[in-house]
């Protein structure tokens, strides 16, 4: 699967696995990817060259944004002829939602991009970075008959490899940090590389086409017992709001009382498109299944069927930046745009 010509771009965004233990001071730093090899002889086994980019500054993934997205997006097209592969070194906090949104943001992407992280500084000894990071490497250098194996944005996590818009994280303590509830691993990672071929996207050979316009007009509400209309009232008259992702109980549902259901009709009435999702992590939106559900549908909001809420609100950015609304937008939330949601669930 890998070949001498093979070559890598290393994004280096923050987060821990790029921090380093000086050993001086004792203090964590950045990690100096000029020194690569030294750090990791292993690398040279790969047969890859590898390159790196660090933005500057680096960023806890806490504060990631939508301005920064599109810089990261504009790296990987600047550089897209250049390299076989990306692997994105990102905090693990907010990875799923930058690996949601760069699937929407890269449309016609045919290489693979590869985001991981570590629970541990990779200078540490117990470090989970050094083996999501090699790995992460083999498989963004991974092709077969010129054509890579994993041509989507994907996370590279403890032994697992994720569809990017299909994942959460669920653990902030374990090495096995992520979860994709609704969908089979991309590949599973032991001895050997086990690719599972029919989950990936296959590559369609059309040239990429970079997306730069994110709304951020979007906000996620979720639902607990108890909770006021009136609450509900104020946080849907926010100005600017145009898109809501509601995250419902169980399979969609949602208090039934005419106060709260009267809420969300003004809402709706007034240009905000509800975008129904699951708090469960595993599972889909039925709208109608129950009674409880039944009215959300008939008010108008929208089933996100299986997708998750990273994803979700990643796909509300997406389209609302392209300048969706209305039905047509309503129409392409219920459509899998990048393999983000189960045709079986629509």
């Amino acid at each position: 699967m890998l070949s001498e010509r093979r070559s890598v771009l290393v994004i280096y965004t923050g987060g821990t696995i790029g921090m380093i233990r000086n050993a001086e001071t004792g203090a964590l730093e950045p990690f100096d990817f000029d020194h690569l090899y030294r750090h990791l002889p292993v690398l040279e086994s790969l047969r890859c060259r590898i390159d790196s980019y660090s933005f500057s500054p680096l960023i806890d993934s806490s504060d990631m944004n939508p301005d920064f997205w599109v810089r990261l997006a504009e790296v990987i097209e600047e550089n897209y002829e250049k390299y076989d592969g990306f692997v994105v070194l990102h905090g693990t906090d907010t990875m799923a939602y930058t690996a949601s949104v760069l699937s929407f943001m890269l449309e016609n992407l045919n290489k693979p991009v590869i985001l991981t992280g570590s629970q541990l500084p990779m200078g540490m000894i117990r470090s989970d970075g050094r083996e999501n990071f090699i790995t992460s490497v083999e498989i963004a250098t991974a092709y077969e008959d010129d054509t890579p194996i994993v041509p989507e944005v994907a996370i590279c996590f403890e032994n697992k490899l994720l569809r990017g818009n299909r994942t959460t994280k669920f653990n902030a303590e374990h090495f096995d940090a992520f979860f994709s509830g609704n969908y089979p691993p991309l590949a599973e990672i032991g001895i050997h590389i086990r690719f599972n071929r029919n989950q990936i996207l296959k590559p369609n050979f059309r040239k990429l086409k970079v997306h730069r316009k994110l709304d951020t007009g979007v906000m996620i509400l979720k639902l607990f017992p108890g909770i006021e209309p009136a609450m509900v009232e104020a946080m849907l008259s926010v100005s600017g709001l145009k898109g809501v992702i509601l995250e419902t109980f169980g399979s969609g549902n949602a208090p039934t009382n005419q106060a709260f259901l009267d809420t969300i009709a003004r809402a709706i009435a007034r240009g905000i498109v509800i975008y129904n999702v699951t708090q469960c992590k595993s599972g889909a939106v039925e709208q109608g299944l129950y009674q409880t559900s039944l009215r959300l549908g008939q008010l108008g909001v929208v089933s996100g069927a299986d997708i998750t809420t990273e994803a979700a609100l990643a796909k509300m950015m997406f389209l609302l930046g392209e300048g969706y609304s209305g039905e047509e937008l309503a129409m392409l939330l219920t459509r899998p745009l990048r393999g983000e949601m189960s045709a079986e669930h629509l």
